[in-house]
């Protein structure tokens, strides 16, 4: 069966606040725009997730915000405090958790640790900018084989606000 994963950095966050914590900033103008300009493009390219795991810091969560507007409702994402600032491995034991029925799904997170992710995934390196999705691809069994394939997966894309 095919696997797609959509590996996305949150959308631009503000700096203005020098006493919040970084788990805690929100995002900033720019970013509560693109956001939603995401969730369309995400739409269009034909990549609706049916499974949604993000890191539980604030950026995400106004990220995912603006998404919905272009997502299905009743999608409802997992929160997690293991994507917040996460490694490869991470993002692997995330993968390894899902129900194998599941074909798309999508992980929001942070960098460096998702421009890393889609290396060791691929063997392609990419810089995802604030707001960019990775598209990637794998023929797997399911989802703990496809966690495990260092460099078995296709970055089909990277899709950008812009």
């Amino acid at each position: 069966m095919q696997r797609r994963l959509v590996l996305m950095r949150h959308a631009k966050s503000s700096w203005a606040n020098s006493l919040l914590s970084d788990h805690d900033r929100p995002l900033n103008d720019r970013g509560q725009r693109e956001a939603p300009v995401m969730g369309a493009r995400l739409v269009e390219a034909g990549w609706v997730p049916q499974v949604v795991v993000s890191s539980d810091s604030q950026r995400t969560r106004e990220t995912w915000e603006g998404l919905c507007e272009h997502l299905p409702a009743d999608l409802e994402p997992t929160f997690t405090g293991a994507l917040y600032l996460a490694r490869p491995p991470a993002v692997q034991q995330a993968l390894r958790g899902l129900d194998d029925a599941v074909e798309t799904v999508m992980l929001l997170g942070h960098n460096p640790g998702f421009s890393m992710a889609v290396h060791w995934l691929s063997g392609v390196e990419v810089d995802l900018k604030t707001a960019h999705a990775a598209l990637l691809t794998i023929d797997a069994p399911d989802w703990a084989a496809a966690a495990k394939a260092a460099r078995g997966w296709t970055l089909v894309d990277v899709l950008t606000p812009h």
